[in-house]
């Protein structure tokens, strides 16, 4: 008698990204941008926030249009819905702040090449109803924009000595005797960061393995 295998709940589908499968922590995913816009908070937030919206929005129309896309023409399709969504974010983020558009500079045309979300097309989006390509695409916008908040508030803190800079509601931590560590705000500090925070993660992820093999020894 065959037992039919269960596949993974929409929790687990929702809550993989932010940690489990973390496109920028576990799968070293989007790294160009993670690198690239992550020198402040407000710049993380703002690429996390368009990664998300263009994920969940391109989810939902590739995973709807699934059954209709030539396999043949599939990635050529999917870059065509995904560029629609961030032409639409290239047209908003200027309306919003045009100091924020600059800083981010050709990151945000860039998202259409982005892996993580041509991957989650191609991976989910494009296997599955609209309801799990929209949970798989929420947690791997949050899982993304955490990542770049845990790079960008580190790499601030140390290279301007602030909090929210350059927006009304910046905090300055230090005091006016805060020398800033410079690189922190350049690409160099943005490897130095990304580094020594997956050299953390996978010290804590070698414990687990490590007390769970012990556990089961016991």
């Amino acid at each position: 008698m065959s037992v039919e295998k269960k596949g993974p709940s929409s929790w687990d589908v929702l809550f993989a990204g932010f940690w489990r499968e973390n496109p920028v922590f576990v799968m070293l995913l989007g790294a160009c941008p993670t690198l690239a816009v992550t020198n402040n908070v407000i710049n993380c937030f703002a690429m996390g926030i368009s990664v998300l919206f263009v994920l969940v929005m391109s989810g939902i129309l590739i995973s709807l249009l699934r059954n209709f896309i030539p396999k043949q023409v599939r990635i050529a399709s999917f870059i065509v819905v995904i560029a629609t969504f961030v032409t639409i974010v290239d047209y908003v983020i200027p309306t919003i702040s045009l100091d924020l558009y600059d800083s981010l500079g050709a990151f945000i045309q860039l998202i259409v090449v982005n892996c993580i979300i041509l991957g989650r097309a191609e991976a989910c989006a494009s296997r599955n109803g609209v309801g799990r390509a929209i949970l798989d695409a929420i947690g791997m916008g949050v899982g993304f924009t955490i990542a770049l908040l845990c790079l960008g508030v580190v790499r601030e803190v140390l290279g301007n000595g602030t909090l929210l800079m350059n927006t009304p509601y910046e905090i300055s931590l230090f005091g006016a005797n805060f020398e800033p560590w410079s690189i922190m705000i350049l690409p160099p500090g943005g490897f130095f960061v990304l580094g020594m925070e997956l050299l953390v993660i996978n010290w804590f992820r070698k414990r687990k393995e490590a007390r769970a093999l012990a556990t089961a020894k016991a």
